[in-house]
């Protein structure tokens, strides 16, 4: 008797207790119903690293599609696991979703996304892609400009790359989501068990208590940067398989809430038109060049963010490389004041030059160097966490040459 009153005493106070986490609102900006783009570009938000049934995943790819659609993506890249023959039929427009083809291969202990504008085949076993990818890697910086190679989840458990990065990458995966995740397990099991216990109440604080900053990727982005162009990418790494032994029957976290959590947010210059191989090609080329910011979405909708290099006569995207001139300014604006404290933090070198809690800031550029803006809010945590610093936009990084 005394163990059926303490199991129900314990089953109320949980959902009661869920029902107070339900009240939690992890933004912190406002929500609007439609959000508009910067003043003088367009931002399309994205996801990559993205598996099917036809490889790791759990799900086919009409129901990714379907799930990235609800989730509010502009485009999708697909990426199956040593997948030689992924059908192209997927590559087209799916309504206003935009969605590509790519690959995600074995290689030494990694694994590399790649993807060809062209269509160029990656080979068809593991043998022909990694010798295919050898030669991509061994080229110089930006010498291949019809393909985008990734590296995923640099320093995953049993995935760390080890030696020095070749040339021939394109950029690695700032953010990882199944690295997040894994991270915050060997840090706390307990508190990421509880993260699984609060998922039915409010699936975003779940995913949002588990975050810890990328430190290890984030110097090894200011390392490389100082050698060469380099640029980062948020990965999905979508597959809605976390549960063990009921992979297909239970997809958690589901495409849909993945797809909510973080993403790429593309600037153009001109808007797609819907006409695939035209914005296709415009997709990759801000992926491949970096003109592009990556987002903690669930921590409020970034679009409207934006960051750029202006001179008298010139304005240059994040990515860009070019020489400095004289009344160069680094200018930021964020799309709404947060409702917690927030700063905007610029980094020379990889090193902080400048803190600014304002919504919109400029920062004069008297040095060249390697410059990147980082966007940092606080949240208060529901009981039994605190506040917390989070960080809600990385920007790929500014060359400035002498």
């Amino acid at each position: 008797m005394k163990t059926l009153v303490a199991f129900s005493f314990l089953l109320v106070t949980y959902f009661l207790y869920g029902f107070y986490l339900n009240q939690f609102d992890t933004s912190i900006v406002p929500h609007q119903i439609s959000t508009a783009h910067s003043s003088n570009y367009y931002d399309y938000k994205g996801v990559l690293n993205v598996h099917t049934d036809l490889s790791s995943g759990s799900a086919t790819p009409n129901f990714v599609i379907t799930s990235a659609k609800l989730a509010g993506l502009d485009f999708l890249i697909f990426t199956d696991l040593n997948l030689f023959n992924m059908p192209t039929s997927f590559e087209s427009y799916h309504g206003n979703l935009l969605v590509m083809s790519a690959g995600k291969y074995s290689y030494l202990d990694s694994r590399l996304l790649y993807y060809s504008l062209t269509q160029e085949s990656i080979g068809d076993t593991l043998g022909e892609a990694q010798v295919k990818l050898a030669d991509l890697l061994s080229q110089k910086t930006g010498a291949n400009k019809d393909s985008l190679t990734v590296l995923a989840h640099p320093y995953k458990a049993g995935f760390t790359w080890s030696g020095e990065i070749p040339t021939g990458l394109d950029g690695f995966e700032l953010w990882n989501l199944k690295s997040l995740s894994n991270r915050a397990w060997d840090y706390s099991k307990a508190s990421t068990i509880w993260s699984l216990l609060i998922y039915p109440f409010n699936p975003r604080l779940s995913f949002l208590r588990l975050y810890t900053e990328p430190t290890d990727e984030i110097a090894l982005l200011d390392k490389l940067s100082q050698q060469r162009k380099v640029v980062v990418y948020a990965g999905a790494e979508a597959s809605a398989r976390a549960i063990p032994l009921a992979n297909y029957f239970i997809k958690f976290p589901s495409y849909k809430r993945s797809f909510e959590i973080m993403s790429n947010h593309v600037l153009l210059k001109s808007e797609l038109t819907g006409s695939f191989n035209g914005d296709r090609a415009k997709i990759f080329n801000a992926l491949k060049q970096g003109n592009f910011y990556m987002a903690m979405d669930i921590l409020g909708d970034p679009k409207g963010f934006v960051a750029t290099i202006e001179d008298e006569k010139q304005t240059y995207l994040m990515g860009s490389e070019f020489k400095l001139k004289k009344g160069m300014v680094l200018k930021v604006k964020l799309p709404a004041v947060p409702k917690e404290y927030f700063e905007i933090v610029i980094f020379k070198d990889g090193v902080d030059v400048g803190r600014v809690n304002q919504p919109e800031t400029e920062f004069p550029i008297t040095s060249p160097g390697v410059y990147r803006v980082q966007v940092r809010v606080t949240a208060m945590l529901p009981i039994p966490d605190a506040k917390k610093w989070f960080t809600w936009i990385y920007t790929n990084p500014f060359y400035i040459t002498p």
